[in-house]
């Protein structure tokens, strides 16, 4: 964030400014759009370093340039050992939860699901709580992150998967959907992996592959060890589901960029402001030569760029990390004529 600061007022120190010993790293720090009464959340975190720019003459201006990191800034820094009260059994939502009481998170900033993995008692190593986090995460096939509003954010499998099934938001150059002013359309193998290693604390290693798909693209392999799931076939049922949500490659959308200074453009603002991590979204981009590209995805990612007469929100987006039909305890069923394993 850069301030035009003519009077040193962010300057720490400016001993006659009005927040003089005020301006101090880890402040909190929070970013708001207001649009149409409502306020929405950009950012939430904590500041970790202000940077001050003094005119060379008068007809230059000062300025100050504050620096801010999430709450995973925080999480990285904690280190932890055992985790109070867990035990083998417990659900990953109710780890996440342990493992934030270790680090003294207060219960109102946090959004975390009950999760649908089972897990073995927390190994109890030297590792910052945000390592041991991660690991709950992995092993639930879940998202772990912070959201706008400064929540440590936990959600399940089921919702990473099926919430690409809810009504998309629909963005198109046709008319038929919210207009956009850039689209970034993308073809590669980044996203392909067709053999994955999971290994459990205590387990061996579960592989799954898809030999079609090594035929085609060649080998790309994945693996994580030292999982919490409770059972090997667990592990197993992980390997398969991520080589079935990532054996195949298709176009799709990078980046969606709006304008939020576009005339008209209520509908735009609201889905800038709204829209989430995992929230479907359809995209139509008319091709040259009259041919029209259709993908629905969900958002992976959102920045914002803002100054003085600019705001402009990019979403990143990319297929679901798992396929809807595996949200089960057990992943799901698989079919063995599209698995090897």
């Amino acid at each position: 964030m850069r301030i035009v600061d003519q009077n040193g007022d962010f300057n720490p120190s400016n001993e006659t400014g009005p927040y003089y010993s005020l301006l101090t790293p880890m402040k909190k720090v929070q970013i708001t759009a207001t649009y149409d009464s409502i306020s929405y959340y950009l950012f939430s975190g904590f500041i970790t370093s202000y940077v001050n720019t003094q005119p060379k003459d008068a007809t230059e201006v000062a300025y100050t340039t504050i620096t801010a990191v999430d709450a995973l800034r925080l999480a990285n820094l904690a280190q932890i050992t055992n985790v109070t009260g867990s035990t083998s059994g417990d659900l990953s939502g109710t780890r996440i939860n342990q493992i934030l009481d270790e680090i003294d998170w207060p219960n109102t900033m946090r959004d975390v699901d009950a999760g649908m993995t089972y897990l073995l008692d927390d190994p109890g190593t030297i590792r910052t709580s945000q390592a041991a986090m991660q690991t709950v995460t992995d092993s639930e096939y879940g998202a772990f992150y912070v959201a706008a509003n400064g929540n440590f954010t936990f959600q399940d499998r089921s919702v990473t998967a099926s919430s690409i099934a809810d009504t998309p938001t629909v963005f198109a150059d046709d008319g038929s959907g919210i207009k956009y002013s850039n689209v970034v359309w993308l073809l590669n193998d980044s996203l392909i992996f067709n053999s994955a290693s999971i290994t459990r604390t205590g387990g061996s290693t579960q592989t799954a592959t898809n030999a079609a798909s090594i035929s085609k693209y060649f080998l790309h392999s994945y693996y994580l060890n030292d999982l919490l799931m409770l059972t090997d076939a667990e592990a197993l049922n992980y390997a398969r589901a991520y080589v079935a949500s990532r054996q195949e490659t298709t176009v799709t959308c990078e980046f969606l960029e709006l304008d939020l200074y576009t005339s008209n453009y209520n509908s735009g603002i609201i889905a800038a402001m709204e829209l989430d991590f995992f929230d479907p979204i359809t995209v139509s981009t008319t091709q040259p030569g009259g041919s029209l590209i259709t993908k629905t995805l969900q958002i992976f990612g959102v920045s914002y760029v803002i100054s003085p007469n600019v705001f402009k929100t990019v979403f990143s987006t990319m297929e679901p990390i798992i396929d809807s039909f595996i949200i089960g305890t057990d992943y799901g069923i698989f079919d063995t004529n599209v698995l090897s394993y």
